[in-house]
């Protein structure tokens, strides 16, 4: 059993580093790539499915909620890119990705929220449970993008300062 805890701990080590230059390649190249139009047009996408939700009374405050959570995420692809110094700017590209990943699939809960309402079964078991779980992703999950933003616009250096001879 030894062996094999060893070789499933293996996958840990390469997530990670899979993680890592996921987020690099996410906040390096993708977020500005042709000045950002690939995020502009993605913003436009979750613009109009908060434009969808925001009139339902069930769903309005989660769309401001993911309103605000993306236009955080741009400020903060903004700051990140304020002094046009890559190792500013991705010394915090893990973070970002999370934040990136949250909004996203924030943005995919309101969106099933919306079209269960527009459907009106909103009362079928399944969708109960849909909507519970869009509750829960909206308070609990959401508000985390916040702290890893606040890093990311601020371009906090904790990570970089630290020697490579340190570790």
């Amino acid at each position: 059993p030894v062996e094999q805890y060893w070789r499933d701990n293996r996958l840990n080590m390469i997530h990670e580093g899979t993680h890592g230059i996921q987020a690099l390649d996410l906040l390096g190249r993708k977020a500005v790539m042709q000045g950002g139009a690939g995020l502009k047009l993605l913003a436009h996408r979750v613009d109009a499915t908060i434009a969808r939700a925001l009139p339902r009374a069930r769903l309005a405050a989660h769309a401001s909620a993911l309103a605000q959570a993306l236009q955080r995420l741009g400020a903060a692809t903004r700051s990140a890119w304020a002094t046009d110094d890559p190792a500013d700017a991705l010394a915090n590209a893990t973070p970002y990705l999370q934040a990136f990943g949250h909004t996203m699939l924030a943005w995919l809960w309101l969106d099933v929220g919306a079209a269960i309402l527009e459907s009106g079964a909103a009362a079928a078991t399944a969708n109960v449970g849909r909507l519970a779980a869009l509750d829960y992703f909206m308070r609990y999950e959401l508000p985390k993008a916040d702290a890893w933003l606040r890093v990311v616009e601020l371009r906090d250096r904790t990570c970089r300062d630290v020697p490579e001879d340190a570790f």
